[in-house]
């Protein structure tokens, strides 16, 4: 029996379309999370926050993922936006920072929040883990093996200063740098550091006065070279420019680190044929924890019409750096 004109029309009126909220795409993002799919469940967290960008429980699930990756500053970041989104209604985040905090190494910050996370949720989810926690460090202090020397200090000031960097927060930077010169003054590279972050946060002249100094101070510094090809790149100065970059196309560093800061400078301003050589003799596994790598290696293979390679280090650098697919990818560069 046919079904007429009519009935068919009015069984379409009927259908109800499916429009994906942010409890599924969180679902989702939670299934792939269970699965250690951390790179699919980031993309359906995403999702789902932007369909939700209030809900504090995707915010936080995102902050767990993150933490698995090993992307600590990231996870904590969105749990300070959480509590302070919630006006720290959101207790549970104060035991996610303490255990972001102790992977980074930061001792005194996650005993601090590991007790305020006890203090406001007695009977928490997380008590026993957050009691665990505190009960590791506290055995460890009567040891003297988690204490605080200046060393470990000095340690966890290069590493914030360092995520800082990598992810072009200038801001946050510039005072932590300050401060370290003042506390370490025998440390003169991070006085690069420096410059590249004043320089990047508007004080373009200061940044040049001082490389030159220190040029003058050392004619063969690798660190000076680098940031003053950058600086002169980036205001224009072809003259100036060429002088620095030649300096640094005829060195190949020793240490990683050099190699991998030339390969940047290189990238950064153009050079790609050469930049893309760097790139390729960088072996240092600890490499991989730059998201600069990634970016701009990424970047130079695309230049160059390498367009699958570049797809391939951009989605490693984000599945390592998840902060990175907030950046624009290598096809949207100059």
């Amino acid at each position: 029996m046919q079904q007429s004109e009519n009935d068919i029309h009015g069984y379409k009126e009927n259908i109800i379309p499916f429009i994906p909220d942010g409890d599924f795409y969180f679902t989702k993002g939670v299934e792939a999370f269970q699965k250690q799919k951390f790179d699919v469940a980031i993309k359906w967290l995403r999702k789902a926050i932007e369909a939700a960008p209030k809900n504090p429980l995707y915010q936080c699930q995102m902050s767990i993922v993150y933490t698995e990756v090993g992307a600590y500053q990231a996870a904590s970041q969105l749990l300070n936006d959480v509590l302070q989104s919630t006006n720290d209604a959101y207790t549970d985040c104060y035991y996610l920072l303490a255990n972001n905090y102790a992977h980074l190494g930061q001792l005194n910050e996650a005993k601090k929040y590991a007790e305020i996370y006890l203090d406001k949720a007695a009977d928490g989810d997380f008590r026993e883990d957050a009691e665990h926690l505190l009960d590791l460090m506290n055995s460890d202090e009567e040891n003297d093996e988690w204490e605080f020397d200046e060393e470990d200090e000095l340690l966890v000031y290069q590493e914030t200063i360092f995520q800082h960097m990598e992810k072009e927060e200038w801001e946050k930077a510039v005072p932590l740098l300050e401060e370290m010169m003042s506390l370490y003054p025998e440390h003169k590279l991070i006085k690069h550091d420096y410059t590249h972050a004043l320089f990047f946060s508007g004080y373009t002249d200061d940044a040049i006065r001082m490389e030159l100094d220190a040029l003058a101070e050392e004619p063969n510094s690798l660190h000076c070279h680098n940031n003053l090809a950058i600086f002169y790149y980036e205001t224009g100065r072809r003259k100036e420019y060429q002088t620095h970059i030649k300096a640094l196309l005829n060195v190949y560093p020793i240490h990683e680190q050099q190699k991998l800061r030339t390969a940047i400078t290189l990238a950064r301003t153009g050079v790609y044929d050469h930049a893309y050589s760097r790139f390729k003799r960088l072996t240092g596994q600890q490499l991989k924890n730059h998201l600069s790598y990634y970016k701009w290696y990424s970047i130079t293979a695309y230049q160059l019409g390498e367009s699958s390679k570049a797809l391939l280090l951009w989605k490693e650098g984000c599945k390592r750096h998840p902060e990175l697919a907030n950046q624009e990818g290598p096809w949207r560069t100059r």
